[in-house]
């Protein structure tokens, strides 16, 4: 797991046996408070929820230690499972605001 202070990638296909073996390798550097600021999405080339799942529990960690992941160049698949789990706004998707007339702010 990098410092804090570094980039993090995944990359290629995260199933839930290759979700699982990064989140037993994350979960001491995520106890520590050492989880990246920043992760790079953009190389993964398949995934499903439990990378939701996984990216969640991240998001979950640094908050309670009052930070935050940004999660870089999501694949497509990704950003669907998201928002059809309402979660984007927790993983810093969300979609513009908008004003009170319902034009993008």
């Amino acid at each position: 797991m990098a410092t804090p202070e570094q980039a993090f990638a995944l990359t290629g296909k995260l199933d839930p046996g290759a979700v699982a073996a990064v989140w037993r390798a994350s979960r001491a550097a995520a106890a520590a408070g050492k989880l990246p600021d920043s992760i790079d999405l953009g190389s993964i080339t398949q995934c499903d929820s439990a990378t939701l799942a996984l990216l969640l529990e991240w998001q979950a960690r640094a908050h309670s230690q009052g930070g935050q992941i940004e999660f870089t160049n999501p694949p497509e698949s990704l950003l669907v499972l998201a928002r059809l789990s309402q979660a984007e706004q927790l993983l810093g998707w969300g979609p513009a605001e908008q004003s009170p007339s319902g034009e993008q702010a």
